[in-house]
């Protein structure tokens, strides 16, 4: 058995469009039950959509501004701030090559003028496909000689000064 295939969310702009073409084509004739066919919604949508339109008029069935917050960022600035992530940075004044959300938050803040939360940053940088980053190890320079003189001379001194170990009982 197959999935059913969910469908694409709709814009404002777009759903508009569609119950503008729902209302022109039931006044041109069409019963409201083939027009809810054609467009793939319920008959009862087509039925409010016409009696809001007879209501109110093309402003009833016009697109309502949606209620929540509004984004943090614009398409374009989002845009910018993924270019960056391309970049390291230390291009921007940072000390390491490592992003973090701190820094992406602080970058946005002074250069986009745009409160992130950090906390938030994070899910939105995920969303994204940004994953945390983990500074690569890179081990210090070794001097054998210093480890080998180190091994011969103050290795011993510390095992003699300490305990011998006795097993415990639990």
């Amino acid at each position: 058995m197959t999935e059913p295939t969910p469908k694409p969310k709709l814009t404002a702009a777009e759903k508009e469009a569609r119950r503008k073409l729902a209302i022109r084509k039931v006044l041109s004739g069409r019963t409201q039950a083939d027009v809810a066919d054609f467009l793939g919604v319920h008959p009862v949508m087509v039925a409010k959509w016409m009696k809001a339109y007879r209501d109110g008029g093309e402003q009833a069935v016009a697109a309502k501004p949606v209620p929540g917050r509004p984004r943090f960022l614009t398409a374009e600035q989002e845009a910018e701030v993924r270019g960056w992530l391309l970049k390291k940075p230390t291009d921007f004044g940072f000390r390491t090559d490592l992003w973090t959300a701190a820094r992406v938050a602080q970058l946005i803040r002074d250069r986009l003028g745009v409160t992130f939360p950090p906390s938030y940053l994070r899910e939105w940088l995920s969303k994204r496909g940004y994953s945390p980053q983990k500074p690569l190890r890179r081990p210090k320079p070794r001097n054998p000689q210093v480890i080998d003189a180190w091994l011969g001379q103050a290795y011993p001194a510390i095992q003699k000064k300490s305990p011998p170990s006795t097993p415990t009982s639990c």
